[in-house]
């Protein structure tokens, strides 16, 4: 019988990453384990990763390179599927390799997983990193 597939919020791998409300972190870890034991299978997406990269950033001030090994760690998780794992992986790595948002990076890896060479925007700092993107910017190279 398969596990039941059960998503997982944010909160609660910051709760468990950061440890700052630690019966909120063990209570967590309980259902890490449960998961790694095969009795449920927990599911979560890229938002929720964005949603983590951004808080441990902006409000726990964690240096992209720790967030890094934070991410690094839900995505080798047992018992945890991470919807676009490989997208999330290389917007992860590329989100520190060439210091761009996480978001940034992220697009970057789905325009590359579906061929497309050229991006719009008027952000061409970051897009401008990636070999193979090719930056328009409305009004100047349109």
């Amino acid at each position: 019988m398969e596990p039941e597939r059960t998503f997982a919020d944010t909160n609660l791998f910051l709760r468990y990453l950061t440890n700052d409300v630690s019966e909120q972190a063990d209570a967590f870890e309980k259902i890490l384990h449960r998961a790694k034991r095969g009795e449920i299978l927990l599911v979560t997406n890229s938002m929720v990763i964005a949603e983590i990269v951004w808080t441990l950033e902006s409000y726990y001030r964690l240096p992209p390179s720790a967030v890094q090994d934070n991410v690094l760690a839900i995505l080798n998780t047992p018992g945890l599927e991470v919807a676009a794992s490989d997208r999330v992986l290389q917007a992860t790595l590329w989100h520190v390799e060439k210091s761009v948002d996480f978001i940034d990076a992220y697009n970057a890896a789905w325009m590359a997983e579906d061929s497309i060479k050229t991006v719009i925007t008027f952000d061409q700092k970051h897009f401008k990193r990636f070999e193979g993107i090719r930056v328009e910017i409305p009004g100047i190279t349109a």
